[in-house]
Parts: structure tokens; C-alpha cells; sequence
């Protein structure tokens, strides 16, 4: 079978990444413009695409005859026309739970960086006003523990269950929010107006729908009682960055920590770029998922799903 790769660059480079088995003619590209000519240039013989982020549009998936499978090396999926897959018979394959170490670890580096405002103190030490201050320590903002503060999740998949875990471990107390407007689905769950009311710290891990697009904007700020710390590894249009920006000017929100944009990369307009030199304010280029070992995983795993798929037809 014949395999095109669009964009290998979303991979480490020192990372080993094996051909599937079953696929005899394989193409390699770091990345891909996001243009039709150049997409349609370089898939036009494949029998599997293998892409993370170029998005797939119907025009593309209906020109692509001999097009069997589109495999993700994500879990997302909306960067793909699913109902064309289905009209051409393409099977739409994601790769899920390979980061369910890399990203709940990840979470806690934003929680704690911000709680601590550890860039803040790190630019301290490495400009000197450390030694300019003539203290033994320095101690301008206030470092904020984790123990005996409620953790709010919002998405409580496999990583928010492991992000439960490690919060318990601190001494948090951890609130799994339920839908939006619905009530409890079990005793597990709290309504989500009460734990935007009662957290600390707010998780976000639920995935982009229409459902979520801008979950996090002025009204559920409004709503947030204890004036807490938001940390977003889910998708960037989860959140209204604008809403965020103003709220922590307005000191409503203690913070924002985030590993996600709408626009990735971030835009040069987005308005978190006028938070960067807040204390409790915290970026990461959308790597939360990407540890050696998760990646390992994954590429793994997508290796099994291609060689079934295979296998298969």
C-alpha cells in the first residue's frame, strides 16, 4: 500500500518512527501547506494518509480515488470531513491514550508554576534583582500551595481521572463537573455552576464541540466565586481568551495557564500575548501531549492500526 505522511515535523526529530508494516511505497514530508494544489500533489496516489493537523476537506477526500484511510496521529478529529470519509468510503481512524502519563503531568508543571509564579522568580534570579534586593530570599509575590484547595475538572475522560489522582495526592479536594445545564449523571459528578462557584483551580480537559466552544467567557467567569486559577490543556476555542485577559486585569481570575490557542501557533494579535509578563501566567506551545514516551506510544499504537487496516482489505 501506498502511504503519505504530511507532517512529520509534529514528531520530535530525535524520536524513531518506523514505517508501518504493510506499507511498500511511503512518502515523508515535515509539514504541508494548507493549500489544495500541494495537498492534492502529494496524496493523490496514496491508499493512507498520515497526518496530525493538516486539515482534510471534502473537495480533497472527493478528489483522492484510490484514498482508503486517513490515519490521525491525534486524538482529535475535527480537522477532518468525516462525512465525506464516510461518502468515499475512507476509513477515519485516531490514535487515543497515549498520553495519559505526558499530559496530567504536564497539567500539574502549568498548576504549580503559576501557584508558585516560578517564571516570575527564575527572571528574578537571572536578571539580578535578586541580588539587587540583598535578601536571602525574595519573596514579592506569594508562593500558594495546592494542598487543601479544590481542584474543578472539566472533562473527566481518561487524563481528567489522572489528574483526579495526582490533585488527591497534593490534598486537594477534586470536583468533577458535570455538563453544562444537566444535572449530576451520579454522586461522582457536581453540577458545573457549583464547581465554577467552589474551585480553586479550574481544569480543563473536555474536547472542542459546539457544546464547549467559549465554555470559559464572561458569564461562567462571573460565576467563579473564588476568583481561581484556570489551566487549559484541552482546546484553545474552549476558552474566550479576550474574557480571560480582562478578568485577570480585573482581578477575577487568579491566573491562566495554557498549553493551547485558538490559533496555533498563537496568533500574533491573540490578546493572552498582553498576559506574558503576569506572575501567574504561564504558556507552553501545545506540547502538554508530547513526553518521548508518549509519543513512542502513540506511533505504536498507530503502527497496530495501520497494520490491521491492512491486514483487513
Amino acid at each position: 500500500m501506498r502511504a503519505v505522511f504530511l507532517d512529520r515535523g509534529t514528531f520530535s526529530d530525535d524520536i524513531d518512527l518506523p514505517t508501518p508494516e504493510g506499507i511498500t511505497d511511503y512518502q515523508v514530508f515535515d509539514d504541508t501547506p494548507q493549500d489544495i494544489d500541494t495537498l492534492r500533489e502529494r496524496c493523490q496516489d496514496a491508499d493512507i494518509i498520515i497526518t496530525n493537523k493538516v486539515k482534510l476537506n471534502k473537495d480533497l477526500i472527493d478528489s483522492l480515488p484510490t484514498l482508503k484511510l486517513i490515519q490521525l496521529t491525534a486524538t482529535g478529529m475535527n480537522n477532518v470531513d468525516s462525512a465525506a470519509c464516510e461518502a468515499n468510503d475512507v476509513a477515519l481512524y485516531n490514535v487515543a491514550g497515549y498520553a495519559v502519563k505526558s499530559v496530567p503531568e504536564h497539567t500539574f508543571m502549568l498548576m504549580l508554576s503559576a501557584m508558585r509564579a516560578t517564571l516570575h522568580y527564575h527572571n528574578k534570579v537571572t536578571d539580578g534583582s535578586w541580588a539587587n534586593d540583598g535578601n536571602f530570599c525574595l519573596l514579592d509575590v506569594p508562593l500558594l500551595d495546592l494542598e487543601d484547595r479544590t481542584l474543578g475538572i472539566i472533562g473527566v475522560g481518561t487524563i481528567g481521572k489522572r489528574v483526579t489522582e495526582i490533585a488527591r495526592a497534593f490534598g486537594m479536594t477534586v470536583l468533577w463537573a458535570e455538563h453544562e445545564g444537566r444535572e449530576p449523571r451520579s454522586s461522582d459528578y457536581t453540577d458545573f455552576d457549583t464547581v465554577l462557584a467552589q474551585s480553586d483551580v479550574i481544569s480543563l480537559h473536555c474536547p472542542l464541540t459546539d457544546a464547549t466552544e467559549q465554555l470559559i467567557n464572561s458569564a461562567t467567569i462571573a460565576k467563579m466565586q473564588q476568583r481561581p486559577l484556570i489551566v487549559n490543556v484541552a482546546r484553545g476555542g474552549v476558552v474566550d481568551a479576550q474574557a480571560v485577559v480582562e478578568a485577570i486585569n480585573d482581578n477575577k481570575l487568579l491566573g491562566y495557564a495554557s498549553d493551547v490557542f485558538a490559533q496555533e501557533p498563537i496568533a500574533s494579535d491573540d490578546p493572552l500575548h498582553t498576559l506574558a509578563q503576569h506572575p501567574r501566567v504561564i504558556f507552553s506551545p501545545h506540547n502538554a501531549w508530547g513526553s518521548k514516551a508518549a509519543q513512542l506510544n502513540l506511533w505504536d499504537t498507530l503502527c497496530a492500526q495501520v497494520k490491521d487496516f491492512i491486514h483487513k482489505t
